[in-house]
Order: structure tokens, then C-alpha cells, then sequence
């Protein structure tokens, strides 16, 4: 193993340092740590509750990230997938959902959560993106030029996840206050610099998000309505329902990661179309053509998700690497979708590539992101609505980056219409 405190903090994906770095050289650094082998090893350092915790190996490749996701058998997540850290209980009660499950947990959820999807219902959201979409570019172009984020990214698919849900607009700045501070990661906009209150932040605001859709749970059992609320509340398959914890920390998942995820891709998409103005006019040359394409290099090229963790249940080798039972692997997705045995030019964005095996909605295998379909729609509708009724849209200044080694976000980015 590699002692951390050997590495640079160009190197150290443990130091925030790294992740406040502009995104070029956090690719470089990552180019760097694919050719070593075996995997680096980062020491964690202590956990924010206080323990000493072992490190990580920081699965960098393409090829690792695709056999560990393959394998949940060996690389468990149910002790955890979104953090480093070990969580204590009171943690799992709001953020212990199915990402953080193992089968047959997992598959049980899943099946249950998978079967209210309906071909009925996916239509239904299919038209609630394209009819949200035509609001959100009625009212940016009254606005006129603004913060991008703030009037398109965050408000598509937070609208769409709440008109889902069947949550109410009075609802909706209380959700996007308290997703933004659980991905916050360690930026000082969202969430405090005072350890002790950060934690008390986070929780604070899982309890609410929580509490919200208890309650709506309550009230749809009693009159269910044509929402995944009451879907979810009533579904019953061989026997099997959520519980309410279950909704409630399905519902989290769903908004932070469906809200966070989605528009993080929406915004680097402005702006990659701002920075490659080739690839805008190859893309406005065949935009339905090209569109789903560039889509999927979109998110390639951005990764919204960097890593998500796993566990070793036991002793193995991958890849001619030897691991033990208890180590830590973080999937860097980010890292993958730069690997140059997989990519040819790496580092370029091509809306025509193709093949395109991307990990941005994590690797094959059962935790393939649930939502991917739905992402995909609303980041295509938004793009179409947006290239076609102001296609001299563009960044006007620098990109607001959020600091966090989990999300790949940005907070503020200036537009004018060209």
C-alpha cells in the first residue's frame, strides 16, 4: 500500500485541495494514476464521526470499474456507497436506500420500485419533460440573459421529479434547499465549514425531505392519485410492499440524485457547447440525427458522478491485483470515462463518437443507474428546446464550480442568447 501522505496534492484524491483544481488538471492527475499498478491506495483520514478508518484503492480504469461493478457478490455496497466513511445508523435512516443494498435486499426493492414504472407512466413522464421543458425556455426567454443553473439546469428535472412524486410547487424551494446541501460536499455555499454543524445540516435536512414524503405516503394511501407516490405506496408484487422508511429513503435517492445528476449534465452541456463551438454546429447541422449521440458523450465527457464505493466481502484478484476482505475500492467514473485503452483521444469531446461504452450511469450490473432513461430524456428535450428557440444560447463567463470529490457540479454559470 502506498502511504497517502506521500502524495502530492495533485495526486491525493483525499485532499479537497485536489478537487478544487480546474477540471484539466484533475484529468492529467488521473491519467497519472491509471499507469501505476498496482491501484493507488489513499488513506482516509479521520471520519467526520470521529473513528480512524482504513483507506482506499481508487479504481481508476475502465476495465477495473466495469469487472468490480459485475461482481457485487465480492464488491458489496451495503456498507455503504456514497461515502468514504462508515455511517452510523442515523445516517442510514434517510440515505440507507437501495444504492447502499446488497441482494437480495436490493433486488427486492428494486423489483418493486421497477414495476411502477409502467409503460402508461413512463409515457406520462416523457410528456411532462417535453411540456416543462417548453415552460422553462418561455420563462428564460423573458428573462433574458441569466444564471443558467438557476433558471434552466436545476429547474428541469427538480419540476420533473415533484410533478412525479405529485409534490406541490410550494414545496419545491425547500427541495432544492435540501438537495444541494446533502451533495454539497465541502463547499462552503451550501454547507458549513464547523464539522459538527455540517453533519447537523445534513441530517437536518434528510429528516425533512423525509418528512415530506411521509406525509404525502399517508395521504395517497387514503386517495391515491396518477402519481409514483401512490403508485409506490400501493405496490404490491408477490406479496412484497415498500415500507414507509423504504419510500422515504427511495424518494431521497430519487431527488437528490435524479435532481443532482441530471442537472449537472445540463449545465456542462452549455458549456461544452460554448467551449467546442465545431461540435455546436455539427450538432445543429443534424440535430435530431445527432442528438442522442451527443447526449451520451455529454455525460461521458462530464461524469456528474465521479465514484461511488464498494466493499471487499473477501479475498480476490482483479485484474492481477490482490485484495482483502474489509478493503475499500472507490469507482471513479470520472476516471474511467478518460481511459484512453477504451477512448481514442480521450480528452476530446466528439459528439459523433461512437462506440461510446461510458460508465456515467455506473457499469453493468444490478446498481446500473435506475434512472438512466429518464436522465437521457430530459437532458435531450431541454437541449432540442433550447438549440431550437435560442440557438445563440452560450456561457457569458466563468462556470461556478461546486467543491466535491462526489459530484461533478457546477453552481452558477452566466448565459446570454448570442
Amino acid at each position: 500500500m502506498t502511504d497517502a501522505q506521500t502524495w502530492s496534492s495533485d495526486l491525493n484524491l483525499s485532499d479537497n485541495v485536489f478537487w478544487g483544481m480546474p477540471p484539466a488538471q484533475r484529468y492529467a492527475a488521473f491519467r497519472t494514476l491509471r499507469a501505476m499498478d498496482p491501484p493507488p491506495f489513499f488513506e482516509a483520514g479521520e471520519s467526520p464521526f470521529g473513528t480512524q478508518e482504513r483507506g482506499y484503492y481508487a479504481l481508476v480504469r475502465h476495465a477495473d470499474v466495469a469487472e468490480a461493478s459485475r461482481n457485487p457478490q465480492l464488491f458489496s455496497s451495503a456498507a455503504g456507497a456514497t461515502s468514504i466513511f462508515d455511517l452510523p445508523a442515523e445516517f442510514n435512516e434517510y440515505f440507507g436506500s437501495m444504492i447502499s443494498m446488497d441482494d437480495p435486499r436490493h433486488a427486492r426493492l428494486r423489483r418493486i420500485v421497477s414495476r411502477t414504472f409502467t409503460p402508461k407512466m413512463i409515457k406520462k413522464f416523457e410528456e411532462d419533460v417535453q411540456r416543462t421543458a417548453g415552460v422553462i425556455v418561455d420563462d428564460l426567454l423573458a428573462a433574458g440573459p441569466c444564471d443558467f443553473v438557476q433558471h434552466v439546469a436545476a429547474r428541469l428535472p427538480l419540476k420533473i421529479i415533484c410533478q412525479m412524486m405529485g409534490i406541490g410547487d410550494e414545496h419545491y424551494d425547500m427541495v432544492l434547499r435540501n438537495t444541494n446541501i446533502v451533495l454539497s460536499g465541502a463547499d462552503p455555499e451550501f454547507i458549513s465549514e464547523d464539522l459538527n454543524e455540517a453533519l447537523t445540516q445534513i441530517l437536518t435536512a434528510g429528516g425533512e425531505l423525509a418528512g415530506l414524503v411521509t406525509g404525502l405516503v399517508e395521504r395517497r394511501q387514503a386517495e391515491p392519485r396518477d402519481d409514483l407516490v401512490s403508485a409506490l405506496a400501493t405496490a404490491n408484487v408477490d406479496g412484497e410492499q415498500l415500507t414507509p422508511a423504504e419510500l422515504a429513503s427511495f424518494f431521497i435517492l430519487l431527488v437528490v440524485a435524479g435532481n443532482e445528476t441530471t442537472r449537472n449534465a445540463i449545465a456542462h452541456a452549455l458549456l461544452l457547447l460554448t467551449e467546442h463551438p465545431d461540435q455546436r454546429e455539427l450538432l445543429l447541422a443534424d440535430l435530431e440525427g445527432r442528438i442522442g449521440p451527443a447526449v451520451e458523450e455529454i455525460v461521458r465527457y462530464v461524469s456528474p458522478v465521479i465514484w461511488m464505493r464498494r466493499t471487499l466481502t473477501r479475498d480476490t484478484v482483479m485484474n492481477g491485483h490482490a485484495y482483502q476482505a474489509g478493503d475499500k475500492v472507490l469507482l471513479f467514473y470520472q476516471a474511467a470515462n478518460r481511459d484512453e485503452t477504451v477512448f481514442t483521444d480521450p480528452d476530446r469531446f466528439d459528439i459523433t463518437r461512437s462506440p461510446n461504452p461510458h460508465v456515467g450511469f455506473g457499469a453493468a450490473g444490478p446498481h446500473f443507474c435506475l434512472g438512466a432513461h429518464l436522465a437521457r430524456r430530459e437532458i435531450t428535450v431541454i437541449l432540442r428546446e433550447l438549440l431550437t428557440r435560442v440557438p445563440g444560447i452560450r456561457v457569458s463567463g466563468e462556470p461556478d464550480y461546486l467543491l466535491s470529490n462526489f459530484i461533478n457540479g457546477i453552481k452558477h454559470l452566466p448565459c446570454d442568447f448570442g
